[in-house]
């Protein structure tokens, strides 16, 4: 460490970004752009500084540098839960597209609860954000008069709206719902039944596809509607397929989410019984293991890591000023059919 690095540090503290460009010989604002991954620096000029900053231990205060440019490279990112594969899936997308562009992610978990997102929000914007991405449109008032207040851009995902200055990406969960549902009746389903769990505003909208599907068809019984407001897990699935074919005899069941319908099918051969033969079982959102199970399971194919790239590209563009094109991108899913029904 050079003496005017030591006399720099014994003053304030701490290492500068100044202190790593004099150890890089070269200028603080190529160190600045180096550090934040801009393509624009020479590959070999960005070896120089990072090696400098490790050698010197400098670590960037983000503090300072949304100050000093009046600008953050922070983006928060709202999202229900982290033990879903679901939102992780959106999460990596989302984190890989901001990051080639020098921005990083600030995650908040919510849990589905309008006042923990409410805090969260409050706690995020105190480090001044770049953009904001949140899950869905289903929150507070306050927290709708937050994000409005901010002025800090925002697109919503998993869910789409036309509303004039709403810019989301999504896909419509009871269009999605209603396919499903359809695809059971055109196996041959009359009796079938909805199992869900956490009841957030997606999976009912999924609920309200399935009762469109089966009222045209002309079977839809209230009676057939299972709906537990615990969090989905493959525990609560096992539970709820033992006693819905209990007491309801069903064709067919679907289950809102796939790790409730695995947990179903998992169930299945210890309970003594034949899936699809005595019952028919679907899912939702197709995540990892649900093509491996025995029967393999059928399911609708969710767009999440093009609904996480899609935002990301979506909110750099609203951050950078320029204009969007599409406020509202609505993305493709796919009803997968497999063994199970």
């Amino acid at each position: 460490m050079t003496d005017a690095i030591r006399r720099s540090r014994r003053s304030s503290g701490r290492l500068t970004l100044e202190d790593v460009a004099r150890a890089a010989g070269v200028s603080p604002i190529t160190v600045s752009r180096a550090l934040r991954g801009e393509r624009s620096v020479d590959p070999v000029l960005v070896e120089r500084v990072r090696e400098a900053a490790a050698r010197l231990g400098y670590v960037p205060d983000p503090a300072a540098r949304a100050l000093a440019s009046q600008r953050s490279t922070h983006v928060a990112v709202l999202i229900p839960l982290l033990t879903n594969t679901l939102f992780v899936d959106l999460l990596e997308a989302v984190q890989r597209t901001l990051r080639a562009q020098g921005f990083q992610t600030l995650i908040g978990v919510t849990h589905y609860d309008p006042r923990e997102e409410e805090q969260l929000l409050r706690e995020q914007l105190m480090h001044r954000p770049a953009g904001l991405i949140v899950t869905g449109f289903e929150r507070s008032e306050e927290t709708r008069a937050l994000i409005q207040a901010s002025r800090v851009p925002c697109v919503h995902v998993m869910e789409t709206s036309r509303a004039p200055g709403v810019h989301c990406v999504g896909f419509s969960q009871q269009d999605a719902g209603q396919a499903l549902t359809e695809h059971l009746l055109a196996r041959g389903a009359r009796r079938i039944a909805y199992a869900a769990a956490q009841l957030d505003a997606r999976v009912m909208q999924r609920a309200e596809g399935y009762r469109r599907a089966l009222q045209a068809a002309g079977c839809y019984d209230p009676a057939l509607e299972f709906l537990r407001p615990e969090p989905s897990s493959f525990a609560l699935g096992a539970q709820m397929f033992g006693r819905i074919v209990a007491e309801a005899k069903p064709d067919a069941i679907f289950f809102c989410n796939d790790d409730l319908a695995q947990g179903a099918l998992m169930a299945a051969p210890r309970l003594g019984i034949s899936v699809p033969r005595d019952v028919a079982v679907a899912g939702f959102n197709d995540l990892p293991g649900s093509d491996q199970l025995l029967p393999s399971l059928t399911s609708v194919r969710t767009p999440r890591r093009e609904i996480g790239q899609a935002a990301a590209g979506m909110l750099l563009q609203l951050m950078r000023g320029a204009p969007v094109e599409q406020s509202c991108i609505e993305l493709a899913w796919e009803v997968v059919g497999r063994e199970s029904a």
